[in-house]
């Protein structure tokens, strides 16, 4: 499985999610908000997870309209104003999730001119196989995610270090899935990364915006 963290960082839980994922030995993927990693708190808390050895993605810059909803220029500074910062502290600019309002998957999540500007710049576009909704409430997603691992060959799971989100039982997941085995990945498979180093994959008709040719 693949473990990702949306819309951080946030000073005194990211911090803690991070000590929990060194206590396991478990790398992640963290996507993080532009203008929360363009803070001097933020700042410090990008460059500690990239030093820990997890993956730093972009998030869009203010996470509150999806790209399907927003004007072309909006989307694209979004996306580059984002990438730019989590690059100048040492994430992958490259890599980039966009706001599914939600964790929804629909005609909303992409516009044609966002996904178009991604293949433009050779990004990788990251979606997810499951989100159990920690931020709805923080001590029920638990069972939830480890249904999704325990039916799944494959799982990228969406959990977010911002407050009354997964903090309280991450160190319950990962005992639970060190019991099980599961091999743990900072990478991603085909089926939700739609556009991968500006290429379009065979999940890319999930962005909702046409089917290019797939190469």
């Amino acid at each position: 499985m693949t473990l990702t963290f949306d819309n951080g960082p946030v000073s005194g839980v990211t911090e803690r999610v991070l000590d929990t994922l060194e206590a396991h030995d478990v790398p992640a993927v963290f996507f993080v908000i532009g203008e929360r990693a363009a803070t001097p708190e933020g700042r410090v808390l990008v460059r500690r997870t990239v030093a820990a050895g997890h993956r730093v993605g972009a998030h869009t810059w203010r996470h509150v309209v999806p790209f399907g909803q927003l004007d072309d220029d909006a989307v694209r500074k979004e996306i580059d104003d984002t990438s730019a910062v989590v690059a100048e502290l040492g994430g992958d600019g490259s890599l980039f999730r966009p706001y599914g309002g939600g964790g929804v998957i629909d005609e909303h999540l992409m516009s044609e001119s966002g996904a178009a500007h991604l293949r433009d710049r050779g990004d990788t576009c990251v979606l997810w196989h499951c989100v159990p909704r920690d931020w709805v409430d923080e001590h029920e997603w638990l069972p939830r995610a480890l249904e999704h691992i325990d039916t799944h060959e494959r799982s990228v799971v969406v959990l977010h270090d911002i407050p009354h989100a997964a903090a309280a039982h991450l160190d319950e997941l990962l005992t639970a899935l060190r019991r099980r085995d599961v091999e743990f990945s900072q990478d991603f498979p085909d089926d939700c990364t739609p556009i991968r180093r500006g290429e379009p994959t065979v999940s890319y008709s999930l962005l909702g915006v046409g089917e290019p040719a797939v190469s």
